[in-house]
Parts: structure tokens; sequence; C-alpha cells
């Protein structure tokens, strides 16, 4: 390198907008680094639960009302979620090669996948 550019007095600002800022120099040790996360203990402590009638749910009692969602169907044969029943065998499947699939089992297969679901279906 060139001497002059050696002995230039340059001025850099103490902070460059573009870079990023390490988290050491944004949050020294002991700051406060925003929202703490509190565990299920704490959460129990705060809700003093004891307190709640025994039919209102929180997080210690896991008996709820029923969903007012209505139930997710899944596929028989992936488990994927789908929206498709067939109407002979009365199968759901998600896409159409689980269709083509289904249409080409036996009768006896078919209705194991159905005892599986606690689909009380006799094809005929």
């Amino acid at each position: 390198m060139e001497p002059e550019v050696l002995d230039a007095d340059i001025l850099l600002p103490p902070v460059l907008p573009f870079k990023r800022v390490q988290m050491s120099d944004k949050y020294p040790k002991g700051a406060n680094r925003g929202r703490q996360w509190k565990h299920l203990k704490h959460i129990l402590q705060a809700e003093n639960y004891q307190n709640y009638p025994p039919d209102e749910p929180n997080y210690v009692n896991i008996e709820a009302p029923p969903s007012i969602y209505p139930a997710k169907k899944f596929c028989d044969i992936t488990g994927f979620e789908t929206h498709y029943t067939d109407p002979k065998t009365k199968l759901r499947y998600v896409n159409t090669d689980v269709f083509k699939r289904i249409r080409y089992l036996p009768n006896d297969y078919v209705q194991r996948y159905l005892s599986i679901r606690n689909a009380a279906v006799v094809l005929k």
C-alpha cells in the first residue's frame, strides 16, 4: 500500500447502519431482553387453580366441553386429512391414486379398514 493511505486519519462512525448488531452489544450482561417466557409451574401458581370450580377447564383439568368445530376426516389408507369418500366402499381417500387402489381392494380388506375406523358398514 501507499504510505499516504496508511498515514491518513480516517474516522469511521462507531456503528455502521448496514452491519448487524451483536447480541452482546444490544443487551449487555444482566440487561432485560424483553419478553420472558413462563414455565407451566409459574402459570399454575399464578392461576390459583384450586379456587376454580371442578367443571371449569383450566391447565390442570383436562376435561373440557366438546369442540364446536366439526371433526376432521382422515384418509383410511394414508392418514392424510381428506374431504373425499368413495360411495361404493365408504372408505375415505385423499387423491385419485388412493381411489384407484381402494377400488381394487377385496371386500374383506375394505371391511377391515372400516372396522379400524369403527364404521359399522356392511358391504353387499
